[in-house]
């Protein structure tokens, strides 16, 4: 990676510390202080062991962090070393394997990528996924090489063609063919629960040029060549990502139906694409800063931070996780400067990334010229003013709706500072006003219902529960409903009820409710999309009230984790309404099928929301419908009849 010369004896001498009883000060006076201080920074990420490895996580990133702050050298070093033991895992023990593979997967491999290294990151995340699952990988591995062989001629024809097309409009070019990494194509097989033969761009080429404009001039020029796939375009040159990578990325309809990545970017755009963050010591720029460096400092710090705000090893390594992994949306300030935040992200968010005074006392906001809600959520190209009060101060309630760390860290941490004497008396007020809603009151509470419903929540004292419940951590409706004694079958917290009646103009579902519960919305849950006769579970979310999900809806899983927070529900026996379900129906491309097909939805007197079309290749299709249904039965009838049609190859119900 060519590092200058301090960070490659510190790499060399990376163990001593660790391993011997060289001092720090002894390799000061032989090296120089700089590799001593390099030394002792990757020392001190693997020198306290920990019981849990969650913990053990958690720690060891934030003794990185404090090393990477005041020198980046530090985290490629360590990067380095984990890539070593990697290349060499298989001399340790199966257990040891797996810990280390998982460890390296979670953490370093997603590091690298953050900080630009884009080279070690793939090797990363392979040898991880080589690790953790040998026989997926060999599998997937072998499809690779037999599908490389099957299509070498089309990957050197589009290469050709692309050569071509740049020479005749006099344009200088460096075009390379690549491939997709093995742990890739397995996490986009997984994410989108699709097969090897439904990923098409696992080939991709790279166009190299000299300027910036050129990169832009390419873009039409391949444009015309094939046709671009609607939505697959992103411009990383006019906003570049946090790590300083920049490039245009395009996805086009190559030959014989092949959908083809293409990447266009100048020299030295691809110097900083390959090495990041190590780019800085490769080639030292004039103007005495390097702004694709200091991106990356500054994320170091906000996550040093934020680790320093946190309550706990397990809540920290929540928030890095969430930071490692964004979906971003760009929005402006007023002065109009582009703010990148994950996607999601609400006012409040904008506000705290701006500065944490400005989150604090913040007390509206305008998007776009217009007042709107704090809980807005931005989108791409917003411009967002924030309204500040002296008197301003963060909301419990402001917790149910922000995404990012920094503002979950610092609103925790003024709440966490409010004396306890006011978050109890605000707990208390939020109590008697969901008890009054059930019929009750806190005077009517005897210590023995307290006592049990302490000792449920696995808390001490009766104050500590009114602190939750005022700090945000706990939901006074939630907490009235386990604390008021059940009447009827029908009026249990643990049952969902439908009301009973007609649907009114345009409404496409009845609406549901849970009695007794005044205060708390209840929504379904569009990744699994619950239809009467499923087995359904509901959840405690904040923010968005209690969600409806079935019992084998993937997301389900990292609930079992909060059992405090389960709903028992269940659906009542007559049901009136509509409800959408999402079906894959795959089939022989044929004329009329997709006629067909809605022939056999409408014969079971069933509405089409929505449908869509992927075509696999030039025998099959896959095409998704949305479809609403009375309960289960209602769905299997209309799945009966289109399994009856003899084009019809696969046909399965969406979840997750």
């Amino acid at each position: 990676m060519h590092m200058d010369a301090r960070s490659l004896m510190a790499a060399i001498l990376h163990d001593v510390i660790e391993d011997t009883r060289t001092a720090k000060d002894l390799l000061a006076d032989d090296f120089g202080k700089d590799v001593a201080e390099l030394v002792d920074g990757v020392s001190k990420i693997t020198r306290i062991e920990f019981q849990s490895q969650e913990e053990a996580q958690a720690e060891n990133f934030r003794k990185m962090l404090l090393a990477m702050a005041s020198d980046i050298r530090v985290i490629l070093i360590k990067l380095a070393d984990r890539l070593h033991n990697m290349r060499t895992i298989g001399y340790l023990s199966r257990a040891r394997q797996r810990a280390i593979a998982r460890e390296t997967l979670d953490i370093y491999a997603p590091i690298a990528n953050r900080l630009g290294v884009r080279q070690w990151a793939t090797e990363l995340e392979d040898l991880s996924m080589a690790t953790l699952y040998p026989l997926r990988y060999r599998i997937l591995s072998e499809a690779i090489r037999k599908r490389r062989a099957n299509r070498k001629a089309i990957v050197e024809k589009v290469r050709t063609a692309i050569v071509k097309q740049l020479e005749q409009e006099g344009v200088q070019a460096e075009v390379t063919g690549r491939e997709k990494n093995v742990y890739s194509i397995y996490r986009k097989m997984e994410t989108k629960k699709l097969s090897f033969e439904q990923v098409y761009d696992i080939y991709g080429f790279r166009v190299i040029v000299d300027k910036a404009d050129t990169c832009y001039r390419v873009l039409g020029m391949l444009h015309s060549l094939y046709k671009p796939i609607p939505g697959r375009f992103k411009d990383y040159i006019a906003i570049p990502k946090a790590n300083g990578y920049q490039s245009l990325h395009t996805v086009v309809f190559g030959p014989f139906g092949v959908s083809i990545e293409l990447q266009i970017r100048t020299r030295e755009m691809h110097r900083v694409a390959e090495a990041g963050v190590a780019s800085h010591w490769l080639y030292k720029t004039g103007d005495g800063g390097d702004t694709m460096r200091e991106r990356a400092l500054q994320w170091l710090k906000d996550l040093l931070e934020i680790q320093q705000k946190a309550g706990n090893p397990h809540e920290f390594l929540e928030h890095l996780k969430i930071d490692l992994f964004p979906d971003e949306v760009y929005v402006f300030t007023p002065n109009g400067e582009i703010k990148k935040l994950p996607r999601g992200a609400t006012v409040i968010d904008f506000a705290y990334d701006v500065h944490t005074d400005i989150g604090n006392r913040c007390v509206g906001a305008k998007v776009n010229h217009e007042l709107v809600p704090l809980r807005t959520t931005l989108k791409n190209g917003d411009h967002v003013e924030i309204i500040t009060s002296a008197v301003g101060h963060p909301n419990p309630s402001w917790l149910d709706y922000v995404v990012t760390s920094k503002a979950r860290a610092h609103i925790r941490s003024y709440l966490k500072n409010q004396q306890v004497g006011g978050a109890m008396s605000l707990g208390s007020r939020l109590l008697e006003k969901a008890l009054s809603d059930l019929g009750g009151s806190l005077s009517a509470i005897t210590d023995a219902q307290k006592t049990a419903l302490l000792k449920t929540l696995k808390l001490k004292t009766w104050n500590d529960l009114l602190g939750e419940i005022g700090l945000g951590n706990r939901l006074a409706a939630v907490v009235a409903r386990q604390l008021v004694p059940v009447k009827t079958e029908e009026e249990e917290g643990g049952f969902l009820k439908l009301f009973r009646r007609r649907r009114s103009a345009g409404e496409k579902r009845p609406t549901l409710a849970i009695r007794g519960t005044e205060g708390v919305v209840v929504t379904y849950a569009r990744c699994c999309r619950p239809i009467p006769g499923d087995p359904i579970l509901g959840f405690l979310s904040a923010g968005r009230g209690i969600v409806v999900h079935t019992t084998d809806c993937p997301n389900v899983a990292k609930y079992r984790k909060h059992p405090e927070q389960w709903i028992d529900v269940r659906w009542e026996q007559q049901i009136e309404g509509v409800f959408p379900v999402a079906m894959r129906v795959e089939v022989r491309n044929q004329r009329g099928v997709l006629a067909q097909v809605a022939s056999a939805i409408a014969e079971q007197e069933a509405n089409i929301d929505a449908v869509s079309f992927d075509d696999r290749d030039g025998q099959y299709t896959s095409m998704e419908f949305t479809v609403e249904v009375k309960d289960r039965a209602h769905l299997a009838r209309i799945m009966r009849g289109i399994r009856q049609n003899e084009a019809v190859v696969r046909i399965n119900r969406k979840k997750g």
